[in-house]
């Protein structure tokens, strides 16, 4: 398929400089204190209310602080120390976040639907205790989660080490080595450059339209999150002026569009969103929403969605239909969009090799610069590199071992085999990472091939729940060589990270428990307080369920063998594969496929109208607006309404928490 013309524009939007320079120092060691005091708590909190993912809204939120405290000072700050407190603050803020969090596992072993599957008993005790009476004093301060902590600590500690072994690995060969371009590289990068240009008293474009989009984000923040939680706080019941995290429409569509979860978010950040992410993948999305909208009442009224039922809402249309259909559906399509990333890794080496065969390319890959990287970029040798991934590697196997066979004794004598975790680290991570991290190279894309962690646990013949929740060596390291290319980018040393890495990862260990304890003793977690969670939550611990039901002992169907059907499977990677072969046909883009397949999934139907609005509002208004230079606009623009959001935010998160301690003083 053709090269996208929104590529070219990324492409061509930064070049690698010539030289680079530390950006660690005192003054980022203090504001690395400080963003584990106030960001890692808001995060955490935003997560649970409103589902907003405030990582880069925290980040640039310190950073503005940082460079105007600079400015005050008469200080100027250089692009990589902006870069430094900017990555710092990224990895204090998620090491609280995500499925693995510990607010996410004293929520798993309540959870109804783990109940219901006939999970809840099997979670292992070293993932979460399950004794009603420690879970319901709500503190991991108890002998009973000792291990859940220590052991969440421990992979925390190798995961940040790891992050300088395979990963730093793919980023010399398909940067260095290969040259790819790495069109997705730049969008950080250049934000970093406008508030570098600001801490330097440059009054360029780039912080003046920084700034607007600040103003925009606080504005709107105002009015969708600080209203709800302020007056949560101080008067017991939320107003919302708009519905949080989203409308339901099910029930006034249901009559006409049966079986069809209707739901729109009113948060303007998925528009920001829209604008910046590439015009066609919008567009598929909407496309892709669209089919679904027609196929979902036809197979209502053909008995394939047999569980729905008129009157149950959005979110468990959505639950119904997974069971019915999307989960093998879903399938389906991951794997085709694996089977197209990969075909288009293959061809474009294959184009490659026949220009270089037929003389179009005078020189090809000189694989000499894996040995000889860029001067004073702060390289380090490749051995170390390679020493970091194999020992990493070996720790999360001997640990999952431990953890499977020995700490929890697999049921019926079926011990999860070790050559298969051997497997996952030393073969098929190595080679997913190199293609993934290549699609990164060349599209912005990366490669992700569904169901292999689950369909090998399956097929092991293991019996028991404990290696779903273990930490395996299953990894692709394509987004940690993006971040590398956005490093160089910014002219920033490589041992700077090194250096933050010393420094956070203690913030990390202590801020998340620590702020995870004090959210908790709030209030349950879900509940009112925690819309997004309260909504959300359960719905993901209902598909996690489902898989989980796969190895579980037992006569009689399991809810995975009633979800999972194989000819569901292969429409959706049959339609998906139809689908890219008529647009390869007419030249049309590749993320138009990506698109259409992210659409059809039914994962996020609230999200993808106001996505496809702000893809609308970008390429038809404001393009028109700014001409060629909207490219660049658009992504500074996203970076201060993403910081504006934040900081107001920020401001009635204090507020919250004060009001929620003085509450609970003893009187």
């Amino acid at each position: 398929m053709r090269e996208d013309r929104e590529f070219r524009e990324f492409r061509d939007l930064m070049k690698r400089p010539e030289h680079f320079e530390s950006g660690f120092g005192w003054r980022t060691v203090i504001m690395a204190v400080f963003v584990g005091l106030i960001m890692t708590p808001a995060q955490i909190y935003m997560q649970l209310v409103a589902g907003v993912e405030m990582g880069p809204a925290a980040q640039w939120v310190t950073v503005i602080f940082y460079v105007e405290v600079a400015r005050r000072a008469m200080m100027q700050l250089k692009r990589p120390e902006i870069f430094i407190l900017f990555y710092m603050c990224g990895a204090v803020i998620s090491s609280g976040m995500g499925t693995g969090n510990l607010l996410w596992h004293q929520f798993l072993v309540q959870s109804e639907e783990m109940r219901k599957m006939g999970v809840a008993e099997h979670i292992p005790h070293w993932f979460a205790p399950s004794d009603p009476e420690v879970l319901s004093l709500r503190t991991f301060f108890h002998p009973a989660w000792v291990l859940p902590v220590m052991l969440m600590m421990m992979t925390l500690l190798l995961t940040r080490v790891d992050n300088f072994g395979l990963g730093y690995i793919m980023f010399r060969l398909t940067s260095d080595v290969e040259e790819l371009p790495f069109p997705m590289a730049p969008v950080a990068a250049m934000g970093m450059t406008a508030l570098a240009d600001a801490s330097q008293q440059k009054d360029t474009w780039r912080w003046r339209t920084f700034a607007i989009g600040g103003m925009a984000g606080a504005a709107f923040g105002a009015i969708y999150l600080v209203v709800p939680n302020l007056t949560g706080a101080f008067f017991g019941q939320s107003i919302r002026i708009l519905p949080l995290p989203f409308f339901d429409l099910t029930p006034y569509s249901e009559r006409l569009l049966p079986a069809m979860p209707m739901m729109i978010s009113f948060d303007l950040s998925f528009i920001m969103l829209g604008m910046v992410l590439p015009f066609w993948a919008m567009v598929g999305s909407f496309v892709g929403l669209v089919l679904t909208m027609l196929a979902n009442p036809l197979l209502y009224r053909g008995e394939v969605l047999t569980s729905w039922e008129p009157g149950i809402g959005g979110i468990q249309s959505v639950q119904t239909n997974i069971l019915d259909f999307y989960f093998s559906f879903g399938l389906g399509l991951g794997l085709a969009v694996a089977a197209i990333g990969i075909i288009h890794v293959i061809s474009s080496l294959r184009r490659k090799k026949r220009e270089m065969a037929e003389g179009a390319v005078t020189s090809g890959i000189d694989w000499s610069r894996l040995y000889k990287p860029p001067a004073n970029r702060g390289d380090f040798p490749l051995w170390v590199a390679v020493l970091i991934y194999v020992s990493s590697t070996a720790g999360y196997i001997a640990i999952c071992y431990w953890l499977v066979n020995i700490v929890t004794p697999p049921m019926e004598g079926t011990w999860f085999p070790l050559w298969l975790l051997i497997f996952y680290g030393f073969v098929y991570t190595p080679l997913i990472s190199y293609i993934s991290s290549r699609m990164e190279g060349i599209v912005g894309q990366q490669v992700q091939i569904p169901f292999v962690r689950e369909a090998t646990f399956i097929l092991s013949g293991y019996k028991g729940a404990a290696i779903w929740f273990a930490p395996i060596p299953l990894h692709d390291y394509a987004r940690q060589t993006l971040f590398f290319k956005t490093t160089e980018l910014t002219g920033t040393r490589i041992t700077s990270l090194i250096k933050a890495e010393l420094l956070i990862f203690p913030i990390m260990a202590v801020g998340t428990v620590m702020f995870s304890q004090f959210i908790w003793s709030i209030d349950n977690v879900p509940s009112e307080m925690f819309p997004y969670a309260n909504e959300f939550w359960e719905l993901r611990a209902y598909r996690e369920g489902l898989i989980y039901t796969a190895t579980l002992p037992g006569e009689g169907a399991t809810p995975f063998q009633e979800a999972f059907v194989p000819a569901f499977l292969l429409i959706g990677f049959f339609l998906a594969l139809g689908v890219y072969s008529v647009l390869a046909w007419f030249g049309l883009p590749i993320f138009l496929v990506y698109g259409v397949v992210r659409g059809l999934d039914q994962s996020v139907p609230h999200a993808i109208v106001p996505m496809f609005i702000g893809a609308l509002l970008g390429r038809y208004v404001f393009r028109k607006w700014f001409g060629d230079e909207w490219p660049r606009i658009r992504i500074v623009v996203a970076a201060g309404f993403a910081a504006g959001m934040g900081v107001i935010t920020m401001l009635s998160l204090g507020l919250v928490f004060m009001s929620r301690s003085a509450i609970q003083l003893p009187v």
